[in-house]
C-alpha cells in the first residue's frame, strides 16, 4: 500500500513537471495533458516492462491514468507567473525524481531482481518519464547533459538496495533515500554542479 501511494504521488509531481514544460512551450490543453501523461507514467511503464510486471501498473489500475490527468488540469488552470516556472520545473522535477528512483528499486527488488539490477531500475525509473518528456518538447533530455541528474536517483535507489541488503524494511528508510536524492539533485542546480565534460582542444 505504502508503495503504491509513494507511486501514486510521484506520478502526481512529475505530471506538473510535464505540464509545467508544456505551459513553458505554449502548447494548448491536449499537449500539456500528453506532457503530463508521458512524463508521470513513462518511468513506471518501463520499469513495469524490465521487471516483468505485466501489463504495467498504469494500464491496470485507474488511479494511475487518472492522477497525471489531474496534475495537468490542475498546471494549466493555476500555473503561475511564466517567471517562476523553471524553478517550479526544477522542484517539481526533483521531487518525482527522488520519488520514482525509490519506489523503481524497491519494486524491483520485491521482483527479485539481484541489488544493482535494482539500483539501476529504480534510476531509470526515475529518469525514464523526464527523457521522454524533454524528446516530445524539443529539449535536449536533462540526463544527456552535464547536469548531475542521474547520479541522485542512483544514490537514492543504492541506499533503498542497501538497506534491503540489511534487512531494513522500515517506513523511515524509503524517505531518507527519496529525501537524499531530492536534496542533492536541488544542491546541483542551485551550485552549478555538473558531471565532466571532455577536454576540447
Amino acid at each position: 500500500m505504502a508503495l503504491e501511494v509513494l507511486d501514486l504521488v510521484g506520478i502526481f509531481v512529475f505530471g506538473i513537471t510535464g505540464a509545467l514544460v508544456g505551459v513553458r512551450k505554449k502548447l494548448d490543453v491536449f499537449g500539456i495533458q500528453v506532457l503530463a501523461m508521458v512524463t508521470g507514467l513513462g518511468g513506471g511503464f518501463i520499469r513495469d516492462v524490465l521487471i516483468g510486471a505485466l501489463p504495467p501498473a498504469a494500464l491496470v489500475d485507474w488511479r494511475y491514468l487518472v492522477v497525471p490527468v489531474v496534475a495537468g488540469l490542475l498546471t494549466f488552470f493555476l500555473h503561475p507567473g511564466i517567471e517562476r516556472l523553471e524553478r517550479l520545473v526544477n522542484i517539481f522535477d526533483a521531487a518525482g525524481l527522488a520519488l520514482f528512483c525509490v519506489t523503481g528499486a524497491r519494486k524491483a527488488l520485491d521482483f527479485g531482481l539481484p541489488p544493482l539490477s535494482a539500483a539501476l531500475v529504480g534510476t531509470i525509473s526515475g529518469i525514464g518519464g523526464g527523457v521522454i518528456r524533454d524528446v516530445l518538447s524539443g529539449r535536449v533530455p536533462v540526463v544527456l547533459r552535464s547536469e548531475i541528474y542521474a547520479t541522485p536517483a542512483f544514490l537514492g535507489a543504492g541506499i533503498v538496495v542497501v538497506a534491503d541488503e540489511a534487512h531494513l524494511d522500515a517506513p523511515w528508510v524509503a524517505l531518507a533515500a527519496a529525501v537524499v536524492c531530492f536534496v542533492i539533485r536541488l544542491l546541483a542546480i542551485r551550485r552549478g554542479w555538473n558531471a565532466p565534460l571532455p577536454r576540447m582542444p
